[in-house]
């Protein structure tokens, strides 16, 4: 009986791997692949990222190859209707329904992606706004936010939360070592990370992690609508999660793991939360056990067999938590940002009238300004000093950065520096602005 079950959660597991419901997703929701068409064999594997190589299928393959049938399920026919996913060539050109696109580049690898074609803007625009929730830009605009504008005691937990999540994540990639969805017959809309292991969706478990221990933290905190409060976590849950498939970076099967790997790891850190900070703002050795913890673990975290993103954003998630933690507590051994009384609370939310919000803005565009300004200078000093102290030639900038001691210092040396100013530095500047 238990090997039964074993046999059918395994299965389950194979089926919903299967790249092809990720291509049909796709096709769904208006995505059109311009590669030219190809039948698929019954005896082809997949490779790295996506591209196909002759074999069998085999339970016990080579890590990150991923099975093209699943159950028996899916026939060949199927198959070859899914590997197509859409008009070819010139086809494409003269499809009346959409526009031939680039995927975005990829800075770091160089790696323009394949042209699709869009037939539904609206979804693609909705899909682009979950996945950039996942993504540099937004950490860079939402932390401050809330650190800024709403409440601290709250931002920095939250970015606890968000660094050890993706430190969680990203070493587990490392160790299943899955590649991407195969292209075709999945349609890359992006690329950026296609470079990284898959399993499980990173994107997934911060965007499933972040906006309930967001919910769980203010709920008590503050008085707003509990239904309400639920809702956006859930909206903002699925955004994420759905527009990691829409984008044909993750299998439904690792989407599925990756929420449900965040919400066990927001199960056991959320209950730690409150001591952590308290042990971070106020005891003696906490600046050295911070800085042993993160630099430590994003040293021997990863044993890559190839150089992916995936380690500089994990380097890049610690070090930020790093530097607000020492930041934090020297705002709090100055007596700066204290916390409400528990008396105090829950808190009101304040009546949002234009000062208040001209306010909010203000602090909000002058802030992310100035630590856009940070992050150029130090990503300019950064990059050349890593290079001279390990003794690596700093003349090509991309093959320098995949080398792991200067990402990693690189790494810490930018960010923990950006969130140190965040936490410490732009509130005091707030202060002789009058924008306190």
């Amino acid at each position: 009986m238990a090997s039964d079950a074993l046999h059918r959660f395994v299965c389950l597991c194979r089926y919903l791997q299967d790249p092809c419901h990720v291509a049909r997703f796709q096709q769904l929701c208006g995505v059109r692949g311009t590669f030219a068409k190809k039948t698929a064999e019954a005896g082809e594997t997949l490779g790295v990222n996506g591209a196909c190589a002759a074999g069998g299928d085999s339970a016990h393959g080579l890590p990150g190859q991923r099975l093209r049938k699943s159950l028996n399920v899916v026939e060949n026919v199927e198959l070859d209707e899914c590997s197509t996913n859409g008009p070819s060539g010139q086809d494409a050109e003269r499809d009346s329904k959409g526009t031939v696109k680039p995927l975005r580049r990829n800075s770091l690898t160089g790696d323009v992606g394949q042209e699709f074609i869009i037939e539904n803007r609206v979804l693609f625009y909705l899909f682009t706004v979950g996945t950039e929730l996942g993504n540099e830009m937004f950490f860079i605009v939402f932390f401050p936010f809330l650190m800024w504008n709403v409440d601290p005691y709250v931002s920095r937990q939250l970015i606890v939360v968000w660094a050890w999540v993706l430190f969680l994540g990203q070493s587990t990639k490392d160790v299943v070592r899955w590649t991407r969805p195969a292209s075709p017959p999945v349609v890359k809309v992006e690329v950026f990370y296609n470079t990284e292991y898959s399993m499980p969706s990173t994107h997934a478990m911060t965007g499933t992690a972040l906006p309930f221990c967001l919910f769980l933290l203010t709920c008590s905190r503050w008085q707003y609508p509990f239904m309400f409060g639920l809702s956006i976590a859930l909206f903002w849950s699925v955004l994420v999660c759905i527009s990691r498939i829409y984008m044909g970076m993750h299998s439904v099967l690792e989407v599925i793991t990756g929420f449900l790997y965040s919400v066990l790891i927001l199960a056991v850190l959320h209950p730690m939360l409150h001591d952590i900070d308290t042990f971070y703002l106020s005891h003696s050795y906490s600046p050295l056990v911070v800085l042993f913890v993160h630099v430590g673990f994003s040293l021997v975290a990863f044993s890559l067999d190839s150089w992916s993103t995936s380690r500089g954003d994990t380097a890049q998630a610690l070090a930020t938590a790093a530097g607000a933690a020492l930041a934090s507590r020297l705002n709090h051994q100055l007596g700066l940002q204290p916390d409400p009384p528990k008396e105090a609370l829950p808190l009101t939310l304040p009546l949002i009238d234009g000062a208040l919000l001209t306010r909010s803005i203000m602090r909000l565009l002058v802030g992310v300004a100035v630590l856009l300004a940070v992050r150029a200078a130090m990503k300019a000093v950064a990059i050349p000093l890593a290079c001279r102290i390990f003794g690596v030639p700093s003349d090509d900038v991309r093959k320098a950065r995949q080398h792991a001691h200067v990402e990693l210092a690189y790494r810490f040396m930018v960010y923990g520096t950006v969130a140190y100013c965040c936490v410490f530095l732009v509130p005091l500047l707030f202060g002789f602005l009058g924008l306190s």
